[in-house]
């Protein structure tokens, strides 16, 4: 048997076993079932992985059973193997066994734990089935599978309308993404005559300029599929315009936040661009787009990220950034550069996030950095595992010793390959992604100032002092959504700042997973570099590798290579001397800054620009249908008009039921009359 059936099917079959046993087996075993099949992926990826980039493992496709044979259409369900995959196989079965392990501690007190585990292990055999996909189909399947286990993740605490809302957001707005999705499949299979993979991206060079008729116009074939299936990543990845549930998306536990956001669901856009480069890099006008988005959504994220008081939402708008970098690496065909900041941004990631929850579960489910301040003497273990965290996602590193950490070796090739390609869009991307390289490294370092440094200002939570004084909520409650500009002052300092509360260090099932990911976010740039970005054999052409752009890179001049570490330094300068140095300093730059603040703070208006074009429209129309057509047509002229006129004839015959002998002959006798008369007539 090969090692790639279990590594995708186990962690399926904990999920049935977990979710249709749930209580009856406990939650022990449910847990030990679910969080040991997922080490056991775990355990069989790395060496499938470390075999690529050895050179001793080769591509190979695993045919699981036939699936479709529908006129000229068919393929089987197969699970291809190549460098691409290997590279998901380990963020997803790392992340994921690690966020299995830490949920023992961080859920320790609901009471739905079975359910929780079996949904996790859920989503990873869905994202497991995307990753290993060798048509086009089989990775709509597992698209549409991570869809549906983060709307059951994200709505876990489903007696919360907010979570219920999320969750509901985060369903529909994929919905519109998979819906250019799934229109790029049905096309691609109109023009190729297949969906099997392989066989597109070989015939996909031979229909460069090549043009097809679609709504009413020709257009170049291979950008108007490229764009329709960039649509579905957008959806699935955050990018500017559907990014709209990520935030939201909060709502569900932590671990599901680093899970999602970390390696699986909002990664599998990127990866699809990855995975059919060949097709996007004859497709010039989608790869534009491409760039556009990602590096448009970069900086979006990144401003609104300097904003946000939630500890959660923060580190969510990060993700949504980052996500942009990928896709403008991607869009200048650096697909390389963008495999390895996924790769190191699942570490990093999900390490800044775990260590939010355990922020989070010291802190009573406070989420707001208002009231956090000096916690790094009573948490010590997770700031330090913050700390690598915050190092390596602003990318702090040495140029001239070409040491540093995660991000530093993996966001600064996506700079240094925009420049280098050269076009007034990837020099566009380029810019948009220094700057946001100093609004990263900005709002980075203020959650690190406001959560672990300063004044203890844990008094001023209500939430936190309910918890102390016994009036603990079941279920975390989330930050809304809004606050008024006015709140933008962190809370003040009452008296001792503590009331009687003192922060504690989370379980050793939550600090082993930090500490392993501490690992990922220190080393895993450094080690992994060269295998990335300088061995085409290494992807043994899984994904399109442009040489001329890898050698490109290496010649751009010194200063767009220090670029990202000077405004890194600049964004932690001003992150000091607003949050250590001269603490209202914040405050004055929101006054002074007003309007343009609100609207980084209200994130940019797109939830009430889309409720207003798209939700009240859709509402109206709704009440229009059920009231006016359900209820004012239907119902009235059909079941209640119905009804209506089985009552009035009741009380008709009524009348004639009199019970007198002579009253039914007489009617007899008329009913009699009638049908001569009708026979004679």
């Amino acid at each position: 048997m090969h090692p790639i059936l279990i590594i995708v099917f186990g962690p399926l079959l904990a999920a049935i076993v977990g979710g249709l046993g749930n209580r009856a087996l406990g939650n022990t075993i449910v847990k030990s079932i679910t969080t040991g099949a997922l080490f056991l992926s775990c355990a069989l990826s790395w060496p499938i992985f470390l075999g690529f980039i050895g050179g001793s493992y080769d591509p190979v496709v695993v045919p699981v059973l036939q699936w479709v044979q529908s006129g000229t259409m068919s393929f089987d369900w197969a699970l291809r193997v190549d460098t691409l995959t290997a590279v998901m196989l380990v963020v997803i079965t790392t992340v994921s066994a690690l966020v299995h392990l830490y949920s023992w501690g961080y859920m320790e007190e609901d009471p739905d734990q079975p359910r929780f585990f079996a949904y996790l292990s859920l989503f990873t055999f869905a994202m497991l089935m995307l990753v290993t996909a060798d048509n086009l189909v089989q990775m709509f399947f597992g698209w549409e599978g991570v869809g549906l286990a983060s709307y059951l993740l994200i709505g876990f605490w489903f007696r919360k309308p907010s979570a219920n809302a999320a969750a509901i957001k985060a369903f529909v707005v994929n919905r519109v993404g998979d819906l250019g999705f799934m229109l790029g499949i049905f096309g691609t299979f109109l023009v190729f005559g297949t969906v099997s993979i392989p066989e597109i991206l070989a015939a996909a060079p031979g229909m460069a300029g090549s043009t097809i008729g679609f709504l009413g116009y020709r257009v170049d074939t291979i950008d108007v599929l490229c764009i329709l299936l960039f649509i579905g990543a957008m959806g699935k990845s955050a990018q500017l315009g559907l990014h709209t549930w990520l935030p939201d998306a909060m709502e569900g536990p932590t671990p599901v936040s680093a899970l999602i956001h970390a390696a699986t669901m909002v990664t599998a856009g990127v990866f699809m661009v990855c995975r059919l480069s060949p097709m996007f890099e004859a497709a010039p006008i989608a790869l534009g787009f491409v760039t556009f988005i990602g590096a448009a959504t970069c900086l979006f994220a990144a401003t609104v990220g300097t904003t946000q008081w939630d500890i959660k939402r923060v580190i969510a708008y990060s993700t949504c950034s980052q996500l942009g970098y990928m896709f403008f690496a991607a869009g200048v065909g650096a697909y390389g550069a963008a495999m390895f900041h996924l790769f190191t941004h699942a570490f990093f990631k999900a390490l800044l996030f775990l260590g939010a929850g355990s922020v989070i579960h010291a802190m009573h489910h406070e989420q707001d950095m208002r009231y956090y301040g000096a916690l790094r003497k009573e948490i010590p273990l997770t700031f330090w595992a913050m700390m690598a965290g915050t190092l390596a996602i602003t990318g702090v590193g040495i140029y001239w010793l070409h040491a540093g950490f995660a991000g530093f070796h993996s966001k600064d090739p996506i700079l240094e390959a925009a420049w280098a390609r050269g076009t007034e869009t990837a020099h566009f991307a380029f810019w948009l992604g220094a700057f946001a390289a100093l609004l990263t490294s900005f709002y980075s370092w203020r959650l690190i100032f406001l959560t672990f440094f300063g004044k203890p200002r844990w008094a001023a939570s209500e939430h936190i002092q309910h918890a102390v004084h016994g009036d603990h909520h079941d279920q975390p409650s989330e930050e809304d959504a809004g606050h008024d500009v006015a709140h933008h002052v962190p809370a003040p300092d009452h008296g001792d700042g503590t009331a009687g509360y003192h922060p504690h260090e989370s379980p050793v099932s939550m600090l082993v997973p930090l500490g392993v990911l501490t690992l990922g976010a220190v080393a895993a740039g450094f080690v992994f570099q060269d295998a990335f970005l300088n061995q085409e054999g290494f992807w043994k052409g899984a994904i399109f590798y442009n040489e001329n752009l890898m050698h490109a890179m290496h010649g751009v001049p010194l200063w767009v290579k220090l670029t990202a570490t000077v405004v890194m330094l600049v964004g932690l300068a001003i992150a000091w001397l607003g949050y250590i140095r001269d603490t209202e300093m914040p405050e004055r730059a929101a006054r002074q800054l007003g309007p343009v603040y609100s609207f980084l703070f209200n994130k940019w208006y797109f939830d009430e620009l889309y409720h207003f074009l798209f939700v009240r429209p859709a509402f109206w129309l709704g009440r229009k249908f059920w009231k006016v057509g359900d209820e004012g047509i239907i119902d009235r002229f059909g079941p209640d008009g119905a009804a209506w006129a089985v009552a009035q004839g009741t009380v008709g015959a009524k009348r004639l039921q009199s019970g007198f002998l002579n009253t039914y002959a007489l009617w007899m006798l008329i009913g009699l009359v009638a049908a001569i008369t009708w026979v004679l007539l």
